[in-house]
């Protein structure tokens, strides 16, 4: 590859995760931070949000997350959040969180539906609805 060549692949790439990274669904992931952060952005939260607890060791966990990433990102009205268990214990305790991946789903500041576990996309799909349907 010529340095030409590599220079043009390289503001590609460049363009590319500019573009990634500046897009809206990416805004729509929440990744948890803190507990002011997880009841600003969750609890407080005009969106309905789905909250998946996981861990960076668990298997499970790394094709569940990336499943719900591909479902959630055409949606304009739900948020999704992460929360990784090793680094926030408090919510983990106050979500009785007992196994990961686990997901509940918080409209209004409550929670309405969850699973634990690596589920299929109808699961999902079936949590996505309970979420977006109107009181």
């Amino acid at each position: 590859m010529t340095p030409r060549m590599l220079l043009t692949k390289q503001k590609q790439i460049l363009h590319f995760t500019r573009t990634l990274f500046t897009s809206n669904h990416l805004k729509r992931l929440i990744d948890i931070k803190g507990n002011d952060e997880f009841l600003s952005k969750v609890m407080n939260s005009d969106n309905p949000v789905i909250v998946n607890f996981h861990a960076e060791w668990c298997e499970p966990c790394h094709i569940l997350t990336p499943k719900m990433k591909e479902m959630i990102e055409p949606m304009t009205d739900i948020d999704l959040a992460i929360v990784d268990v090793e680094n926030h214990a408090e919510l983990v305790h106050t979500f009785e969180v007992k196994a990961v991946p686990a997901v509940i789903a918080v409209r209004d500041g409550l929670v309405v539906d969850k699973f634990i576990g690596l589920v299929d996309a109808n699961m999902i799909e079936n949590l996505i609805s309970k979420l977006v349907q109107k009181l």
